[in-house]
């Protein structure tokens, strides 16, 4: 069994993203030990704040909420950067949250943000493209 330490206090790399007029200081999450990690035991995110999952290679990829205590929502890019779907996760579940189609990002932020904002599938986030072949 690997021994993780808790993800309040692990220092991910920090870029921004963009979209449409609003910017986002988003946390990478581009090794698997980060991934698995996530948001877990934050208290509490603020906002204009994310994550940005950046994986290996387009895929459905699932996201679940076990030990994360804050209500997310997560979107799905494709390649370039294009919403293929956004769902809302509630804290402390083990439901599954998938890409609608193969996804090569997921980008999580507090719950309602892509909604009140008026993003959503065909919605380009920028700032992506350096993070091609970064994923392990």
């Amino acid at each position: 069994m690997v021994s993780l330490p808790a993800a309040a206090d692990v220092q991910m790399p920090v870029t921004e993203l963009t979209v449409g007029m609003f910017r986002i200081e988003a946390e990478v999450a581009a090794s698997q030990e980060n991934r698995m990690l996530g948001l877990m035991q934050r208290k509490r995110m603020p906002p204009n704040h994310g994550m940005l999952f950046v994986f290996t290679e387009p895929q459905r990829h699932c996201m679940w909420m076990k030990n994360t205590l804050l209500p997310l929502s997560v979107a799905f890019l494709d390649d370039e950067g294009r919403i293929l779907n956004v769902e809302d996760m509630q804290p402390q579940t083990e439901d599954n949250h998938c890409a609608a189609r193969p996804a090569r990002f997921a980008l999580e932020m507090n719950l309602g943000w892509f909604r009140q904002k008026g993003f959503g599938v065909g919605t380009r986030v920028g700032g992506l493209a350096g993070f091609a072949g970064q994923a392990r």
